[in-house]
């Protein structure tokens, strides 16, 4: 009897370990919907686009939300506006250069200022911004929301893991990345909005 109590005190608590494991959570999206909006709201031109080339992985402890780092990667050359002329400017030697800086990353280091209720866990991003081969260290506000046992839900039934939705908005100078750094400001807003809504899925055996 009592190596029963201790065996099945022993199974609860690993699964209590394996429950609070840290996970991986893969960004590039079977669904491809995941996408980053940019806006560039000058006084002639109020340009916004997408990018959706998103990819990368991170990696989350729902019992230690602090611990959370990760890279996401955009391909340059998703970045699309409206027109076309100006998407093919976007991508062109004067701008982002796309075919010498085929990737745009943000490598997360840490959160800050972590807050968590419910599923939700609001902090502070801390990592590097690398965009046309210029690194900056960035702190960016964002939402984690986790959604345990919810990829079926999202993809296909059988599908058994974990959601993670990454939300976030934030702006950079497109100066302090070597994107035309004072030019054609009255067309071309100087600072980029960018806004984030990308989810991730951990899938269990």
């Amino acid at each position: 009897m009592k190596k029963t109590i201790i065996a099945t005190l022993l199974s609860i608590a690993a699964a209590g370990i394996l429950a609070a494991a840290p996970q991986t959570f893969d960004f590039k999206d079977p669904k491809g919907v995941n996408a980053i909006q940019f806006h560039l709201d000058s006084v002639l031109e109020p340009i916004s686009g997408t990018a959706s080339g998103v990819t990368g992985t991170v990696t989350f402890d729902p019992a230690n939300p602090a611990a959370t780092t990760g890279k996401i990667v955009v391909a340059t050359n998703s970045l699309t506006v409206s027109n076309a002329m100006m998407t093919d400017h976007l991508r062109g030697d004067r701008w982002l250069n796309a075919a010498v800086n085929p990737e745009i990353s943000f490598e997360l280091g840490k959160l800050e200022n972590v807050k968590t209720t419910g599923n939700d866990t609001t902090a502070t991003a801390v990592g590097k911004l690398s965009i046309k081969g210029v690194t900056k260290d960035i702190s960016v506000p964002v939402k984690l929301t986790y959604l345990a046992d919810a990829l079926g839900k999202r993809t296909k039934p059988e599908n058994k893991g974990d959601l993670l939705v990454v939300r976030g908005e934030f702006t950079i100078n497109r100066s302090d990345y070597g994107i035309m750094p004072g030019q054609m400001e009255d067309k071309v807003n100087p600072e980029i909005k960018l806004t984030l809504a990308i989810v991730g899925g951990a899938p269990k055996a």
